[in-house]
């Protein structure tokens, strides 16, 4: 009769333990997808502007230390789409938006062409591009360093050449692959 009640009792906790289990998972569960739901809510729609924007990096030295470091800039697809190569140096001509940086492509410079050829971008420069300080090698270095980690960005470059006025110059005769720094 004693294993008679210890066997109704374990039965009946069975079942209360059972039936508590069932709704506390139950619970935590709709808890769950509620959570779930919420955290997928967008808090705003993303407007079309929004959704044609990208981000470019470009590099500039560093006040400080002359490094050169990438500066982010959010730009809007349109701009790059049909020639990314002039829209990229354009953006390092103009300079850097960060105060810590400074700019580096020397003043009026313009650029005249850009095109590819296989995977070698070819720019081809004003004649102000030699304007820059030539007993600091560093300058020049940083110069080319540049644009060229800049354009390296883009899947499609690997390599760039640098012309004045349409022309090779003794001063940037290389082909020049991207240097890590």
């Amino acid at each position: 009769m004693k294993s008679k009640k210890i066997g109704i009792i374990f039965f009946i906790l069975l079942v209360i333990v059972l039936m508590i289990g069932y709704f506390l998972i139950k619970y935590f569960k709709e808890n769950n997808e509620e959570q779930i739901q919420d955290e997928y809510t967008p808090e705003q729609e993303i407007t079309e502007e929004q959704s044609r924007q990208t981000i470019v990096s470009l590099y500039f030295p560093s006040k400080e230390s002359d490094e050169l470091n990438p500066e982010a800039r959010l730009i809007d697809i349109k701009e790059i789409i049909n020639n990314p190569y002039e829209q990229l140096i354009n953006l390092l001509l103009e300079g850097p938006k960060n105060e810590k940086n400074k700019k580096i492509i020397p003043e009026n410079t313009k650029l005249k062409r850009a095109y590819l050829e296989g995977d070698c971008i070819v720019l081809d420069f004003s004649s102000e591009f030699l304007s820059y300080s030539k007993e600091n090698e560093k300058e020049k270095n940083n110069i080319v360093n540049s644009i060229v980690n800049t354009l390296t960005e883009l899947t499609e470059v690997n390599k760039v050449k640098i012309l004045i006025d349409g022309n090779e110059n003794t001063e940037f005769n290389e082909i020049y692959i991207r240097q890590n720094f």
